[in-house]
């Protein structure tokens, strides 16, 4: 089931990335990603209230670690998602959600150092073979070329992604409900809390880009909506199984990427990005067996 739910992310989350990618050539960082969250919390309340119809389930019971993890998560995808679309605006559509997918490897280091999440040998292998293909994908002729700031926020990027799926993790485990209502009280308390964040800053700060988004209802719907579901997908995916695992697998992403890229936004894919989506494909079937 796992494996189901990250394939439904993955692609769900390709779309959302592009989407953004196009959005950012209009609205200001904040504004995109707000537009990740926007209506992306109501979607959610509706997910699930219709799992408590499906299948009735008591009222989360808060706690102060619940809180701090719930909290954590929240501020930290919207700074991970601001570096992503700072990427998106350095290098083209492909180049930044490449280096964007460093977090597997990152969630697998901080994984274990922190949350002593345990790893196979085979495991360990994957990722690493992930971490090489990542680096295939992440330019355009030699990947040294890369400026020193394209690299160092792509990092930081799949840094802050790692972390903000560790803690959704550790969250859904603080619950002690059944499993898909445990990920959809998280997804609810976690993009409702991102919303009300970047709504006051925006509203405070920048109210010409909240003006903006408005003039913009189809591109910031579609946004939340490819969001939400790449959301319950990692979300629940995450609740099943290790990040590191869940995020390695996740990289399928790229072969939608890819396609998208070429497809849609007419970006040439070279021999050297095939190469790259061979060895993601290595990965995640040795992730999967591990």
């Amino acid at each position: 089931m796992w494996i189901a739910f990250t394939l439904l992310a993955a692609f769900a989350q390709s779309w959302r990335n592009a989407l953004q990618s196009q959005l950012s050539k209009e609205v200001k960082v904040a504004g995109v990603t707000l537009a990740r969250f926007l209506y992306a919390g109501p979607l959610a309340l509706l997910y699930l209230g219709t799992l408590q119809l499906w299948r009735p389930a008591p009222l989360p019971p808060l706690s102060l670690t619940l809180v701090g993890y719930v909290v954590g998560a929240a501020v930290m995808q919207i700074v991970a998602t601001g570096l992503m679309v700072r990427l998106f605006q350095m290098k083209n559509f492909s180049v930044g959600a490449g280096l964007a997918k460093t977090e597997a490897l990152m969630a697998a280091i901080l994984g274990t150092l922190l949350f002593g999440t345990p790893l196979s040998g085979l495991g360990w292998l994957g990722v690493c073979i992930g971490a090489v293909a990542v680096v295939l994908l992440s330019g355009r002729g030699h990947w040294r070329r890369l400026s020193g700031a394209t690299l160092v926020t792509g990092l930081a990027c799949g840094t802050t992604f790692a972390l903000t799926s560790l803690w959704i993790r550790e969250a859904s485990l603080v619950l002690p409900l059944p499993f898909p209502h445990r990920a959809a009280w998280v997804l609810v308390l976690v993009i409702g809390l991102q919303t009300l964040l970047l709504l006051g800053y925006l509203g405070l700060r920048d109210r010409p880009t909240l003006l903006a988004l408005w003039q913009r209802p189809k591109a910031t719907f579609l946004v939340s909506l490819c969001s939400c579901i790449g959301s319950i997908g990692w979300f629940s995916a995450m609740a099943l199984n290790a990040v590191p695992y869940v995020k390695t697998l996740g990289q399928i992403e790229v072969f939608f990427t890819l396609a998208i890229a070429a497809l849609w936004l007419k970006q040439q894919v070279q021999l050297k990005e095939a190469a790259g989506l061979v060895l993601i494909a290595v990965a995640a079937i040795m992730v999967m067996w591990s």
